[in-house]
């Protein structure tokens, strides 16, 4: 067989594979090309998903007659003249590919007139080869119609999905553009219907627009500038944690792109909040010098390569965690509305979030009783590890009148008579108590605040167990009897490589032998008398999670250490345990989820309450 050049017509047809995928494909391109053109209004129209109409219209600067007839042409620009243009693009569209390749697979027709000129042109392409011109008065600015798609190519027609599957493809990719460009007025118009206007504006309006008129009040704005690079725009609260791609934004100077990069800094900075299959919402903008990045790695110019990848990464994850650590992220619960049977409570992921307010939180500094002291971590521990292992059945106080005993009604009346101007007088005195010996109930502001006592304990020794292998200090509470342990050759394996990591949160085990160990040491966090079920409940976890969800060394046994070691459900807290361990938590990096994503502190406002009395 010879080897010989294809014609044009199916070379064009095979390049546009590559620029033209789907209806979406043509969009994408289109719209793209009239915000180059200094569009301040495009229009989209659509029949049949893009099938068998999409038309942009714009009021952008418009083209001359021979314009209109080059940039159909292969390889035909405006936008870059030289190679050193490739090195500094700073518009949406540059290869000169794109309205050749619709040409070659459609039936084109633009109309366009610039705004100096009284008559405009029209050019129209049906066999993707044949250029038929005229002239004629038409608006200000170009309109591009490119109908019957892939009329030559049965094949790749076959191919596309249903009227339903494309349409939602083209509202993505429209939505996607319109939120990169507020300042431009956006509308889609499908079979004669509208489906989106988007007025101009700022980055707010066209989030309310683009999302839901109350999609502000879920994130968290975003923004730090610098002369290397800017970054700003909003990240989703963690109760918008969802279990599928799709909410994931990033533009590169106005561009949407997909990096790789820049997502895994995002979700690292959500730190542990995140559970394998969770994925945040976040709408970011870049701001980079187009020096320092490449666009020019595929003609659909989704995918961008750094000179700089690691600073980039470093500063988006900084500037992320720094922005969800300003704001109080504790979830309040609702219940669906309308209130009918089988409802149940949601995360409101709508209530507004005000910058460094965290307001909203136990208030038990303000009550005597309840006064804040500052403890060391050496008296934290020896409270924590003194919990019983058990759970005191009844903890009498004081003798406490039946509710429902018989009590003169005047007697009554006298003892609120003489206690009224004395409760008057005084402050509201916040609350603090444990529920089946499992939830810390409090007031806050707003309602109340639940604290799980389990996950809120594992996230202080997480953490804490995360400073001391940086600080390398261990400190070792000496056991007055050793305790000797035989192991199975796994778990006496396990034990040997990870004995570094122990050694330093505060373990001290002597190997004997083959598989022997003694106890002679533990950190100051373990209850007495239960050092050798931590020790095997914690390398049990270790390799769990070694095995399901892939962790490193030093988070594996972190996280294995703070949930073997962390006060139980069930066990008893006195008010003094609650104070600190409230006080110990909200100190944390992350108060709002366990190590392992599990949520650690709800609130439930004082208007849900009132909504279930029937008092609004």
């Amino acid at each position: 067989m010879k080897i010989k050049i294809l014609p044009e017509n199916i070379a064009n047809k095979i390049a546009a594979g590559e620029v033209v995928q789907r209806p979406e494909s043509v969009v994408k391109e289109l719209i793209e090309n009239s915000i180059d053109a200094g569009a301040d209004t495009i229009e989209l129209i659509v029949k049949h998903a893009g099938k068998s109409l999409i038309q942009v219209i714009d009021d952008g600067v418009g083209m001359t007659e021979e314009d209109a007839l080059m940039c159909v042409m292969k390889h035909a620009t405006s936008k870059i003249s030289q190679v050193e243009d490739l090195d500094s693009i700073s518009t949406l569209g540059f290869r000169g590919e794109a309205l050749s390749s619709i040409a070659s697979v459609s039936q084109l027709e633009i109309k366009t007139e610039t705004r100096d000129e009284e008559l405009g042109t029209l050019i129209r392409i049906d066999d993707g080869v044949t250029i038929n011109k005229e002239k004629g008065s038409f608006p200000k600015g170009t309109s591009i119609s490119v109908k019957n798609l892939f009329f030559n190519t049965p094949a790749r027609r076959n191919f596309l999905k249903t009227d339903n599957t494309e349409l939602k493809h083209i509202i993505d990719i429209f939505n996607k553009i319109a939120l990169s460009h507020n300042k431009i007025t956006f509308k889609l118009y499908n079979d004669d219907d509208v489906i989106c206007d988007y007025p101009s504006g700022t980055l707010d309006d066209r989030i309310s627009q683009v999302f839901a008129d109350n999609m502000r009040d879920a994130l968290i704005p975003v923004e730090e500038r610098t002369d290397y690079l800017n970054i700003y725009g909003f990240v989703g609260k963690p109760s918008m944690l969802k279990k599928s791609k799709g909410d994931q934004y990033v533009f590169l100077n106005w561009r949407y792109v997909v990096c790789r990069p820049i997502n895994h800094a995002v979700f690292t900075a959500y730190e542990n909040i995140l559970e394998k299959g969770d994925y945040p919402f976040f709408v970011l903008f870049i701001e980079l010098d187009p020096k320092r990045v490449d666009v020019n790695v595929h003609p659909s110019k989704l995918e961008v390569r750094f000179d700089d990848e690691k600073t980039i990464y470093n500063f988006v994850l900084a500037v992320i965690k720094k922005s969800l650590g300003t704001h109080d992220l504790v979830p309040s619960m609702m219940f669906t509305q309308p209130i009918e049977e089988g409802e149940k409570m949601r995360f409101d992921n709508f209530n507004k979030l005000e910058k460094h307010d965290f307001s909203d939180r136990p208030s038990l500094v303000e009550n005597k009783s309840y006064a804040k002291t500052n403890f060391s971590d050496r008296d934290i521990d020896l409270i924590f590890s003194s919990i019983p292992e058990t759970s005191p059945q009844t903890e009498p106080k004081e003798m406490v009148t039946p509710p429902f005993e018989k009590t003169e009604s005047r007697e009554i009346y006298h003892q609120f008579e003489e206690h009224a101007n004395e409760v008057r007088r005084e402050e509201e005195t916040p609350f603090i108590i444990q529920l089946h010996n499992k939830y810390i109930l409090s007031q806050i502001k707003s309602g109340l605040m639940i604290i799980d006592q389990h996950a809120a304990h594992e996230r202080i020794l997480y953490e804490k167990a995360l400073k001391r292998f940086e600080a390398n200090m261990p400190f070792s509470q000496q056991l007055l009897f050793p305790k000797t342990i035989d192991f199975d050759p796994a778990r006496f394996a396990i034990l040997k490589e990870i004995n570094p990591y122990l050694m330093k949160l505060g373990f001290a085990v002597k190997f004997f032998g083959k598989n022997t160990i003694v106890i002679e040491g533990v950190p100051e966090d373990i209850k007495k008398g239960s050092e050798e079920k931590v020790l095997l409940d914690l390398i049990e976890e270790y390799t769990i999670n070694l095995r399901e969800k892939k962790l490193d060394e030093r988070e594996n046994i972190a996280k294995s250490y703070s949930c073997k070691t962390a006060i139980k459900a069930g066990d008893y807290l006195n008010e003094k345990e609650m104070r600190l361990l409230i006080d110990q938590l909200f100190a944390t990096s992350m108060p709002y989820v366990c190590p392992h994503g599990r949520p650690i502190v709800i609130k439930i406002s004082l208007d849900e309450f009132d909504r279930r009395f029937g008092r609004t």
